[in-house]
């Protein structure tokens, strides 16, 4: 059964195999180390039993976050796994108080660019070659949330 938890160091082996299996330039176990010690940041998993599946989290500054990473195993995409991370990763933001959430994605991964306009972001621009291996313009996007 697949469950939602915030992401501990335990997790961290798991989860750098696996943004280094997908990323041209993975975060190291020490990047998420030190983002897990950050009382800004808040990144969760995806798992079954022991077996981390995906994993997103952002930055805070004030009311807005940065989310900084999204990612699913390969294996284990088409499952709504990052739909269900990202919709617990936005409610978290909320509870924290985040009003407005932003994210850059690479032009060309259009299941992404989808996946995030379903759950509210909009474009706000293109950060020309902000990717390396390769070279790739990014997509700026923000989500403006309505506190209560």
């Amino acid at each position: 059964m697949l469950t939602l938890h915030p992401m501990k160091e335990k997790d961290l082996p798991q989860v750098a195999a696996i943004e280094a299996s997908i990323f041209s330039q993975p975060w190291s176990e020490k990047g998420f180390l030190d983002a897990l010690h950050q009382k800004a940041a808040f990144y969760l998993v995806a798992a079954e039993e022991e077996k981390i599946l995906g994993y997103c989290g952002f930055y805070q500054s004030f009311d807005e976050a940065d989310i900084t990473n999204v990612a699913v195993r390969e294996s284990e995409r088409g499952r709504g796994m990052a739909r269900a991370m990202l919709t617990e990763l936005l409610k978290e933001g909320k509870n924290r108080g985040v009003a407005h959430f932003t994210l850059e994605v690479r032009v060309s991964n259009a299941p992404a660019i989808h996946l995030y306009e379903k759950l509210g972001f909009t474009s706000a621009g293109i950060r020309k070659n902000f990717y390396d291996c390769p070279k790739e313009d990014a997509m700026i996007m923000w989500r403006h949330e309505a506190l209560d």
